[in-house]
């Protein structure tokens, strides 16, 4: 089970993505999902954080629901290298991501972006 935290990464010294074979061709050919989206997704807002301690090893690994550019939401966990976001799995969001994401988008709204 996946607990939502509330930590966010620090994302201000961010300078791209590292994407290889490896980790841009399993999400299109396990999700059908492109790099790009992926990218796209810390571009929108709104963007729900948490922590990823089940898989977190020798790095620190999170997740974040957020959506594309299309208004497809996403479910994606991420690594931190050397200032890049290193994207370790992307894929549509399932029931219960909908049900969390839905909520934040709401709240998102409230506060006035």
């Amino acid at each position: 089970m996946i607990m939502y935290k509330s930590k966010n990464p620090d994302l201000t010294k961010i300078d791209g993505f590292e994407w290889d074979e490896g980790n841009s061709l399993k999400n299109k050919i396990k999700h059908d999902v492109e790099s790009k989206e992926c990218e796209e997704v810390f571009l929108n807002e709104p963007l729900r954080f948490f922590d990823d301690d089940i898989h977190s090893g020798n790095e620190k690994r999170y997740g974040v629901l957020g959506k594309t550019n299309n208004g497809r939401k996403l479910t994606m966990f991420f690594t931190i290298r050397k200032y890049k976001i290193r994207v370790i799995s992307a894929y549509d969001q399932g029931k219960n991501d909908r049900k969390i994401y839905a909520l934040v988008e709401v709240e998102f709204e409230k506060i006035g972006k």
